[in-house]
Order: structure tokens, then C-alpha cells, then sequence
């Protein structure tokens, strides 16, 4: 059974850095891609940065030049620095994996950028 375990969310202040981090298990080490979605309060689910393997990486207009994504291999983890965060980050961000046609989601975890 994958799961995908997120942390690093809370309560930051405008203009500060959060980092993500989402820990996979159960059996699958190759994952053809790793990224995270976010969800804010009365809007879709859009995605904020995927990771492909073999492709390199891909960002929402919104994140560019502020976000980062890394993937650690090894640990079967992927990352998500945020940094400059602004108040229209506040959302509920999923971490996503993808193997074959199989797609997997994390539970989320709450970020929110408030004074």
C-alpha cells in the first residue's frame, strides 16, 4: 500500500519560507513523477510544481522564481522550498506521485501566510 506522508506546513508571515517535505512508502522507489497541488479555500485544486523524472521540473506561473522543487531518490522524498510567501499561498497542499497510470496523493498539509 503507497503512502504519501507530508509535513513542514504552519503559519508564517508575509514574506517568509516554508519548506514541504513528502515521504513515500510502501514498495514502489521509481515513481515517474513527484509534485505537489494546492487547494486555497473556494478555489480548484491547481497544481504548484511537479517533478517528471527524465524531464526536469514545471511551476505555476504564481510559484515561479519563489518555489523550488527537489526529489531525493534515495529517501523517496520529495521537496518543496517556499520562499517570499504572500498571502494567496495560503491553501491546503497535497503532495502527488505518480507510477505507470497509477496516481497517489498525500493528505495534505496546511499552509498559511497571515500577520
Amino acid at each position: 500500500q503507497v503512502q504519501l506522508v507530508e509535513s513542514g506546513g504552519g503559519l508564517v508571515q508575509p514574506g517568509g519560507s516554508l519548506r514541504l517535505s513528502c515521504a513515500a512508502s510502501g514498495g514502489i522507489f521509481s515513481f515517474n513523477a513527484m509534485g505537489w497541488f494546492r487547494r486555497a479555500p473556494g478555489k480548484q485544486r491547481e497544481l504548484v510544481a511537479i517533478i517528471i523524472s527524465g524531464a526536469g521540473t514545471n511551476y505555476a506561473d504564481s510559484v515561479k522564481g519563489r518555489f523550488t522543487i527537489s526529489r531525493d531518490n534515495v529517501k523517496n522524498t520529495v521537496f518543496l522550498q517556499m520562499n517570499s510567501l504572500n498571502p494567496e499561498d495560503t491553501a491546503l497542499y497535497y503532495c502527488y506521485a505518480l507510477w505507470k497510470t497509477l496516481v497517489y496523493w498525500g493528505q495534505g498539509t496546511q499552509v498559511t501566510v497571515s500577520s
